[in-house]
């Protein structure tokens, strides 16, 4: 069957109201986004795919499908370490509060735990600060190959190194614009993030929700993909970092398997903050500070890995404990945060920058 001939059957049953529409096969999914990642498909049909799916609710299948032809899509290679934490952040960034998470590799580096973090500059629905932008207020060069990438992630003085979308699978960044026309958050948003472009012996997916039943979709997603482990936690802005302010929930998973479901509760790891995360500085927005916001969160992130007390500092705490706790590093998650306080208050991580 075309490219041609697919999408047009698929159109047809998946694009017809709320009650007739119908589910397709996984292969079906993947071979109509592999076609899109190509380019056989025009705008047009790519777009009422994409849109249908999401309005009619994707199934597991369907998700299923979409991220194989991304795997496919994507140069993933074998990094030569034992543990690899992937942080899976939204890669349409944040528009109200300041990304912590953006400190978390070098800090996790440190712990000796290697971690990437990847990207893009900016993509709907959020168009917001991403961790590119991030990395690009801190001199670091953002558009590494991914071999580059896993170099210096095999380099036990540096061990962290942010990766981005357009050298990891350029075909999948190629649809942003389309994307950005869609406005809306489709399939693309959810499984993107979940690819893993480097791999270790065991490597582990760091992300984080909002909505409840994502848990188990991300489990299975990251199963799917070829994740050892995943931790799911209940972060702002849907990111990986909780709130420091009320109790939250973490879910372990080894595979799809759940592990362990912890309510988190920042008070017991000596957390005492009156709000649940650093809001932009007033009248700043990601419509026309995005550089000035990176550089801020610069600013913050570096005094907080050089000691200084802090939300920066306790998010930083609070996020790297449950990760540690995650991996089996630690007996507990107040041991947790006793052994990032020792690393933050030595200032160490500061040389991974």
């Amino acid at each position: 069957m075309s490219a041609q001939t697919l999408i047009h059957s698929i159109i047809q049953r998946i694009a017809t109201g709320p009650e007739l529409s119908k589910n397709i096969e996984l292969e079906e999914a993947s071979a109509a986004m592999s076609a899109i990642l190509d380019g056989e498909i025009d705008d047009v049909q790519s777009a009422i795919f994409l849109i249908a799916l999401r309005m009619k609710r994707e199934t597991v299948e369907e998700n299923f499908g979409i991220l194989d032809a991304l795997l496919q899509a994507t140069g993933c290679q074998q990094a030569d370490i034992e543990d690899l934490v992937d942080l899976g952040d939204p890669y349409s960034g944040y528009n109200r509060s300041i990304p912590i998470s953006a400190f978390l590799p070098p800090l996790l580096a440190e712990l000796g735990l290697p971690c990437i973090i990847h990207g893009l500059d900016g993509v709907t629905p959020k168009f917001g600060l991403t961790h590119k932008h991030v990395n690009q207020a801190l001199g670091n060069k953002t558009e590494l190959s991914v071999g580059e990438a896993k170099t210096q992630l095999e380099d036990n003085q540096k061990g962290w190194a942010y990766l981005d979308q357009s050298r990891y699978c350029a075909s999948l960044h190629a649809l942003v614009p389309l994307r950005n026309k869609i406005v809306k958050r489709t399939v693309v948003n959810t499984v993107e993030s979940l690819i893993g472009p480097i791999r270790a012996k065991y490597t582990h997916s760091i992300l984080g929700f909002v909505h409840k039943p994502y848990p188990p979709i991300y489990a299975a997603l990251t199963a799917r993909a070829g994740f050892d482990t995943s931790l799911v936690i209940r972060g702002v802005e849907g990111g990986v970092v909780p709130s420091l302010r009320q109790k939250g929930l973490m879910i372990s998973y080894v595979g799809e398997v759940e592990r362990a479901r912890v309510e988190i509760d920042p008070k017991a790891m000596g957390i005492e903050q009156a709000l649940r995360a650093i809001a932009f500085p007033r009248k700043m927005t990601t419509d026309s500070d995005k550089v000035a916001l990176a550089e801020y969160t610069v600013t913050l992130g570096r005094a907080a890995l050089s000691g200084e007390k802090g939300m920066f500092y306790d998010g930083l705490v609070y996020t790297a404990s449950l990760i540690l706790w995650h991996l089996g590093k630690t007996i507990d998650l107040t041991c947790a945060a006793d052994q990032v306080r020792e690393v933050l208050d030595s200032a160490r991580t500061l040389k991974r920058l």
